[in-house]
């Protein structure tokens, strides 16, 4: 088996990896080899979900949390971090701004709560959003683990996809990077993933690649279980460090965050896009800021492996800095103009377009339902 022989397999039409294919293009390194790789999940990407970025233009409206995950710099016991809760007018006014500047979507993202006031409160956010201009601004939500009743009532008004990142399939890695007690169960995660679909969200999910005691063959596990849970988009970057977390002072006492390590958890986040498309390929996969915190390019790097979703920050200067789930993340010192701008000329920089104005639903999530 060669990475030749398996490109020469017709991806874009009717072909599909099989496991063991999957398998062992996980384990290339040579970059030629990679290149190739990166090259035909681009035509792949190109023929199934256009050669268009999608926008969600991000905006972070809390960074309280009620977990206290071992990666994450707004862990509940991380004292170091400035809390802050967005006003109601800002998210409001930067979700106009969005829509008056051509986004087709944006994400609220916040740390994880799910009390009756904080569910109250965004179900009434996502009503006031949708009655911006013409009601259609696509609505991503990221607000973590809630129950089944707490995602269809965010549905019903008018949210449209939810993002909910398992960070890895392996039970026995999800115990190792999460603290053991009953807010931090892996079974809890999963079970959300299923009753994201059951209400009608387009789901998503993804994971941290180059985790400490991670393994080649816990990232091919990663792609099946998107395959196995029907994913219809995926958000899943490298692992950054966070030096004020216990698991980024175990990653830098064990040596993994120097340039090596750093350009490995870069090649195989853009390997994992690439494959992920090959494998899935009419699922959304987004370009994280991540992969930009790790390479200057990382995000052109991400869209020419296959991505085609980018996450523009759109929250305001204020609180950019307060919301930082890991160290060295890009463009917080900027506004939200200047990363429209910015990021606009990365796509172009690799000969797509940007998808003004579109919501960029999932490919996939049209087909298992049966809506396009």
């Amino acid at each position: 088996m060669t990475v030749q022989d398996i490109l020469k397999k017709d991806l874009v039409g009717s072909d599909t990896l099989t496991v063991e294919e999957l398998r062992f293009l996980m384990s290339v390194t040579d970059e030629a080899d990679l290149q190739a790789i990166y090259k035909k999940a681009y035509e792949v990407k190109a023929h199934y979900v256009d050669k268009v970025a999608y926008y969600r233009g991000l905006i972070e409206f809390s960074n309280r949390c009620i977990k206290n995950c071992e990666y994450c710099g707004i862990r509940r016991e991380n004292d170091k971090t400035e809390r802050f809760d967005m006003k109601r007018d800002d998210i409001i006014k930067m979700a106009q701004w969005a829509y008056d500047h051509e986004y087709g979507s944006i994400t609220l993202q916040s740390g994880e709560r799910s009390d009756e006031a904080f569910v109250d409160y965004v179900v009434e956010l996502i009503r006031d959003i949708k009655a911006i201009g013409d009601g259609s601004l696509g609505i991503t939500m990221c607000v973590g683990e809630q129950s089944e009743e707490a995602y269809r009532r965010m549905v019903e008004a008018g949210a449209s996809r939810y993002l909910l990142r398992i960070e890895t399939s392996n039970p026995t890695l999800y115990s190792k990077i999460h603290p053991n007690d009953e807010l931090h169960s892996f079974e809890t995660r999963v079970a959300c993933l299923k009753s994201l679909r059951k209400v009608g969200f387009q789901v998503g999910t993804g994971v941290m690649i180059g985790l400490p005691y991670q393994t080649e063959e816990d990232l091919v596990n990663d792609i099946l279980f998107y395959r196995d849970m029907d994913i219809d988009m995926i958000g899943m970057g490298p692992y950054v460090v966070h030096h004020d977390t216990p698991l980024g002072q175990e990653a830098l006492a064990m040596g993994l965050d120097d340039q090596e390590g750093k350009l490995r958890r870069i090649q195989l986040g853009l390997k994992m896009i690439a494959l992920t498309r090959l494998f899935l390929k009419d699922v959304n996969i987004a370009a994280t800021t991540a992969l930009q915190a790790l390479d200057p390019l990382g995000r052109e790097k991400g869209l020419a492996a296959g991505a085609n979703i980018l996450m523009p920050i759109i929250t305001i200067p204020e609180h950019r800095a307060k919301y930082l789930l890991y160290d060295n993340k890009p463009c917080v010192d900027d506004n939200a103009d200047k990363c429209k701008d910015c990021l606009t000329r990365r796509v172009m920089s690799i000969g797509d377009m940007v998808g003004w104005k579109q919501n960029g639903d999932s490919k996939h999530y049209g087909k298992r339902t049966g809506l396009y």
